[in-house]
């Protein structure tokens, strides 16, 4: 590479690095925390799961221990030193079963994140930009397929499949979430593809498939991320519905909806171990909502400077 070719490489990364940092800084103060909440989440999650590959060698209690069937401490204890957010009715810890439980629904999320913007992303796009009959065939195949209403459908799924481990939960979302996402990226590309630019491009011979690649799906991404981060606060919020329905991924495994489901049982003793995993969803869920809406505004500024 030559030295020219480096100084651009260098001002282009700069530049992304600038931009970002800027964006962070015209955040409003409430998005800056609900950014805040879910880097922690995030975090969380992951290190509860680096705790589990080195055989719970970190600092963190066990979600699966049960002291009280051995005598060793009350059930429902209150907050303590040992017990950040205190423990629930098997005396396990509420504060290392929620934090492994944020990787359940972290997984979900980023699956149908994922399949929504990688394959609904893709084929939005390319229906959306090429037209005639492949854009006839998959949007009425897609219109059947949005005829069922989606949670019911994931249930009759769930019910079928009896094996309900974390990984098929979170295809079977991501497979459903791939429809509404196609939507939207075709709406996208639909206004997009009569743009200056793009006709342009095809005045002076581009390729189409360069075209679909290096114009429309950079452009259509920001719409597709600010739908993904509201989606997927949905996503959690079902996947949570599941799990408290005893439908998704099982016991002893934690998650936010279960604990709910457990924490009932002794809701007239204390309302701890029903708060906080409710505490935990709905942060999360805002804060999902919030950023989304953010990254909503700044695509609608951008789209009508372009």
């Amino acid at each position: 590479m030559s030295d020219s070719e480096t100084v651009i490489q260098t001002g282009k990364s700069s530049s992304k690095r600038n931009g970002f940092l800027t964006a962070i800084s015209e955040m409003p103060v409430m998005v800056k925390l609900a950014l805040f909440w879910l880097v922690f989440i995030v975090t969380a999650a992951i290190y509860a799961q680096i705790d589990l590959l080195l055989n719970q060698a970190l600092p963190l209690q066990d979600p699966f221990h049960q002291p009280f069937l051995f005598g060793d401490a009350s059930p429902v204890e209150g907050p303590s030193a040992d017990h950040v957010l205190g423990t629930d009715i098997l005396s396990r810890d509420n504060l290392s079963r929620l934090i492994h439980g944020a990787w359940v629904s972290l997984i979900v999320a980023v699956t149908v994140v994922a399949f929504g913007i990688v394959f609904g992303g893709f084929i939005g796009a390319f229906v959306g930009y090429v037209r005639g009959r492949s854009e006839t065939v998959v949007m009425a195949g897609l219109d059947v397929v949005l005829a069922f209403p989606p949670l019911v459908l994931l249930l009759a799924l769930v019910s079928i499949y009896k094996v309900r481990n974390l990984t098929l939960i979170a295809l079977v979302f991501g497979v459903l979430s791939i429809p509404t996402y196609v939507r939207i990226a075709r709406a996208s590309t639909l206004g997009i593809a009569s743009r200056e630019f793009i006709q342009a491009a095809e005045a002076i011979g581009t390729k189409r498939r360069s075209i679909l690649f290096r114009e429309i799906i950079p452009n259509i991404m920001p719409a597709l991320l600010a739908y993904a981060l509201i989606s997927a606060g949905f996503v959690i919020v079902i996947e949570g519905t599941l799990s408290y329905l005893g439908l998704s991924v099982q016991i002893p495994q934690p998650t936010w909806g279960n604990m709910i489901n457990e924490g009932r049982r002794d809701i007239r003793r204390t309302i701890l171990p029903i708060f906080w995993p409710g505490l935990f969803l709905t942060l999360t869920v805002v804060s999902l909502n919030m950023l989304g809406d953010w990254v909503q505004q700044r695509v609608a500024v951008r789209s009508s400077a372009l």
